[in-house]
């Protein structure tokens, strides 16, 4: 695994980490200050639910790594092991194309929001909290394509045969 694959998944698991903690963090903050001080942050609630998107986002692109993504697997445990890698290359492949569209339509979102100056809480600029879609969905999609290539060469390996010897 090259030094720049093993970066972005370090990058992946620290962003991980930082979130959940920050979210906790800032959660149990404002539990505080409502229950025992009859505050809170104004802020904070809107926050903690751009947080949550992007840690689900985030633990998204690391199930794709991991393969513990959610997986619908019945069809494929009816086929033999050979048609089953077929299959789930042929489902990788798709699953990488509508990741890669939903990253695109992200990405033209993003342009939108950013050419509008659109401002979320605290005059944030939105874009910037929304461009965890067409990143995540873009790395999701690429780590599809790229299981499916591995998978469909797996599939072609099985059915390679040797060239018949002329003795």
């Amino acid at each position: 695994m090259s030094s720049a694959i093993r970066a972005l998944h370090r990058l992946e698991d620290s962003l991980l980490v930082l979130l959940l903690g920050s979210l906790i963090l800032l959660a149990s903050t404002q539990i505080i200050l409502r229950n025992l001080f009859d505050t809170g942050l104004v802020w904070v609630d809107p926050l903690l639910r751009v947080m949550v998107l992007w840690l689900g986002l985030l633990g998204a692109t690391v199930a794709a790594r991991e393969h513990k993504h959610i997986q619908i697997d019945v069809l494929t445990r009816l086929f033999s092991k050979n048609a089953s890698l077929l299959v789930q290359s042929t489902v990788d492949q798709f699953s990488a194309w509508v990741c890669l569209i939903i990253a695109w339509h992200g990405a033209r979102w993003i342009q939108l929001d950013y050419a509008d100056a659109i401002t979320s809480f605290i005059g944030v600029p939105a874009w910037i909290l929304e461009i965890i879609i067409p990143i995540s969905f873009a790395i999701i999609g690429i780590r599809f394509f790229i299981q499916s290539i591995h998978t469909g060469r797996q599939f072609l390996n099985r059915h390679e045969r040797p060239p018949a010897s002329d003795s």
